[in-house]
């Protein structure tokens, strides 16, 4: 395969990574817009579950695409930056993408919901036996939320780093790098306060990853389409600047006298 066919098969990745960011971004949104007119931001306890079952079964499946398309999106982002910055792309990307396989087994929680719901609508379903099924279901829903918060803290980590690694990137630079460090930044802040105690704070690590995602996206998806040689000299220049400073940075050989 010659550098011509690689810089097109490279731009391929950019491509799809860069747009799948985006439409990812949009569909979480979509999702938000769902679960706020047809579901409502409160709780849903078992006793209500039938009647938003459809709008559940909508949401957690669109927002399961949206996880699988970040997924893309952290790849290509990788691709983007390993030229320039392999260590703090390759953690970041990692870190991210184990952050949601996290976040993807907490996705369908309708798969248990329905079942226990059913339980409990059953017409022979005595009140002893509700009451079982309302303690099942809180504590099912605090397992899951468990893999939330962790996901959530994940994901935000792998964003710092990959922001890190923008600096180094010509492409990139100290602006989309510093705006990653500083979503990242709130994601892990909000994460953090998660960990202590759940609240709506979860929102700003979740709006954040959105803005990460549509920006970030749209960047990568217009280094796609960016001239072959243009690309290829960002590369080179980049990699040449990180191993300047290498050099700078390493320490002088010691001199006999």
């Amino acid at each position: 395969m010659n550098d011509l066919q690689k810089m097109v098969q490279e731009k391929s990745v950019l491509q799809w990574g860069g747009l799948a960011g985006v439409l990812g971004g949009i569909i979480f949104i979509l999702v938000f817009v769902i679960v706020g007119v047809f579901v409502g931001m409160e709780f849903v306890e078992v006793m209500r579950f039938p009647d938003v079952k459809a709008a559940r079964i909508v949401e957690n499946s669109l927002y399961l695409a949206v996880l699988i398309l970040w997924v893309v999106h952290f790849l290509a982002l990788y691709r983007a930056l390993r030229e320039t910055s392999l260590a703090p792309a390759l953690f970041g990307s990692t870190l991210s993408i184990l952050g949601l396989v996290v976040l993807a087994a907490d996705s369908l929680h309708h798969i248990w919901q329905t079942p226990i719901s059913d339980l409990y609508h059953a017409s022979g379903a005595t009140l002893e036996a509700q009451a079982t099924l309302v303690l099942l279901w809180q504590a099912t829903h605090g397992i899951f939320n468990t893999l939330l918060v962790t996901g959530l803290l994940l994901l935000p980590i792998g964003v710092i780093a990959l922001g890190v690694a923008m600096f180094k990137a010509p492409a990139f630079g100290k602006g989309f790098g510093g705006l990653s460090v500083v979503l990242g930044v709130a994601g892990v802040v909000a994460a953090s306060v998660l960990v202590v105690d759940v609240s709506a704070i979860a929102a700003v690590g979740v709006f954040a990853l959105i803005v990460f995602h549509l920006v970030l996206g749209w960047k990568v998806y217009s280094l796609s389409r960016a001239p072959l040689g243009v690309l290829k000299i960002e590369e080179r220049a980049g990699a040449l600047k990180t191993m300047q400073e290498g050099r700078v940075d390493a320490p002088a050989p010691f001199e006999r006298t």
